[in-house]
């Protein structure tokens, strides 16, 4: 039942409960993008995985988040089990066999798998005020604060280099507000205070070098097989904001990153974005219309991005429109928006005369999905009732010694695992206020120096502005009325050089930054 070129996923079945035919994904189509929905327990995660394998056994590189842990087993050769083998005997599946797949583990916090990391520059300001939940004044601030890191040639690698930029934004806003528009104290406030709240959450832990490499999660190993790349998403789906960020910038990267290459026979990545939902609760529509156009634009990059989640109302029509490979497993319908959600995603299959879609939704059993590929010339198949196939890999999770055995091989070992930490805005901002200081305290000590000089004797008289010890004594007095701005001055002086110095010594290379706001590298 295996063919080349083609995913096999399962065998359709008639209403008389008959096996149809097997159903495939053809490889040429799974750049075209998909979705699985289906309610808690009906057998996502096993659709998942069976398309994850045969991604990779097709030699195609896979993303995909691993929310509960059940996915790590894909790194360990398959077992014999009653429900495993009875299904393969009920689908006519002959040629079923174990197997075990290439796995990199990744997870933010370092503990169950590399760490992976990016910084705030290649973040950018859009996705980095998505993540702080920022109002429209703060969104305004922190774009200007990218404007003059970008100008001035601060490196924002890590948190505390955006704190020490807020910090010197708040120090000058005055002088900064005529060049960059306003920029409110008590919005910088307000975003130093949301990057504590962040930086409390783990965000720390995903931000600063080395930074994730786009082409360490676009592998193959030594037998062909795509390497599968499982982020370990327990702990980090805790603060869903986070992990919807984090996705949606890997997303971004890629799109920036990559080639366009067509409609290639089969893709060079496929990203499955598990809780999908996540990324669109809340989220402003200048962002989903982000999202919708990457989604649009990032098929011709070789890339298939696949949804995962439990209602087909979670993704905004916008997008689903662009989602041609579907697998709907059941629906519960006891509330009107179930109800909703039911005909919603009965009206997006192309119709089988054999059945009612909106009925058999509620009536699918665990592992049977409506499943519904593009066939020639990308139109949509007919929709069927198929019972999903028995993966090759273990259903259910590693133990701990076993990941630690897969990770102990990966071929990023030593890679990503230690932090590395650069000059960067950080230290540069210290120093000039260093230097500043330095200069203030200098000038103190020559106007001290100059006080106890003995004064030239005078008149005793003289006219404003022709000398004199009138004169003298006003003119020290103003001197030191402006030394408490000193210091101020005098940053704003050097982060102007510095302006200056760049503009002159990196003409024709501008920082790019792309759809969703990253650094393009």
């Amino acid at each position: 039942m295996i063919e080349d070129g083609k995913i096999f996923i399962g065998a359709s079945r008639n209403p008389d409960d008959s096996i149809n035919k097997p159903e495939y994904l053809d490889l040429k189509f799974g750049n075209r993008h998909g979705l699985v929905t289906g309610a808690t327990g009906t057998g996502k995660t096993v659709t998942l995985q069976v398309l994850a394998e045969g991604f990779s056994r097709a030699g195609v590189p896979v993303f995909a988040a691993d929310i509960k842990g059940d996915l790590s087993g894909i790194a360990a050769k398959g077992e014999a089990k009653d429900f495993l083998t009875k299904r393969a005997e009920q689908i006519g599946f002959t040629d079923y066999e174990f197997d075990q797949f290439p796995v990199i583990f990744w997870d933010l916090f370092g503990e169950k798998g590399h760490r992976v990391r990016t910084t705030v520059a290649e973040m950018g300001p859009l996705l980095l005020a998505r993540l702080m939940d920022a109002s429209e004044p703060q969104e305004g601030v922190i774009n200007i604060a990218f404007k003059i890191a970008d100008q001035a040639g601060l490196p924002l690698l890590d948190l505390k280099d955006f704190t020490s930029l807020l910090n010197y934004m708040g120090e000058n806003a005055t002088e900064l507000s005529s060049q960059y528009g306003l920029i409110s104290k008590a919005s910088v406030g307000s975003i130093q205070r949301a990057l504590l709240v962040l930086e409390q959450q783990g965000a720390e832990h995903f931000f600063g070098e080395p930074a994730l490499k786009i082409s360490d999660i676009m592998r193959t190993s030594n037998n062909g097989y795509g390497q599968i790349s499982v982020l370990a998403a327990d702990k980090l789906m805790m603060n869903p904001r986070l992990y919807a960020t984090f996705l949606l910038w890997l997303l971004s990267e890629l799109f920036e990153e990559l080639p366009e290459v067509g409609d290639p026979e089969k893709p060079k990545l496929v990203f499955f974005f598990d809780e999908a939902h996540l990324l669109f609760n809340d989220a402003p529509k200048v962002l989903t219309e982000r999202v919708e156009q990457v989604v649009r634009l990032i098929r011709s990059k070789g890339v298939g991005v696949y949804f995962v989640t439990q209602n087909p109302l979670d993704v905004p029509e916008t997008v689903l429109a662009q989602l041609g490979n579907r697998a709907q497993h059941a629906l519960r319908a006891y509330s009107p928006r179930e109800q909703k959600a039911v005909k919603t995603a009965a009206d997006t299959f192309r119709p089988n005369p054999a059945f009612d879609c909106a009925t058999v939704i509620t009536n699918l059993g665990t592992g049977e999905a409506l499943v519904s590929t593009l066939e020639a010339k990308g139109a949509p198949s007919i929709v069927e009732r198929t019972l999903i196939r028995p993966p090759s890999g273990r259903v259910g999770p590693l133990t701990d010694a076993e990941r630690q055995q897969v990770m102990d091989r990966s071929p990023v070992l030593g890679v990503y695992d230690d932090d590395v930490d650069r000059e960067s805005a950080f230290e540069i901002l210290a120093a000039r206020a260093k230097k500043a200081a330095d200069a203030d305290a200098a000038k103190r000590a020559q106007e001290d120096a100059a006080q106890h000089q003995p004064e030239s004797t005078t008149s005793g008289w003289s006219l404003p502005g022709f000398g004199g010890s009138n004169d003298d004594n006003q003119g020290r007095g103003q001197s030191r009325g402006r030394a408490s701005g000193y210091q101020r001055e005098t940053v704003v002086e050097a982060a102007m050089k510095s302006v200056a110095r760049t503009v002159a010594t990196q003409v024709g290379r501008a920082l790019v930054r792309g759809i969703l706001g990253s650094l393009k590298r």
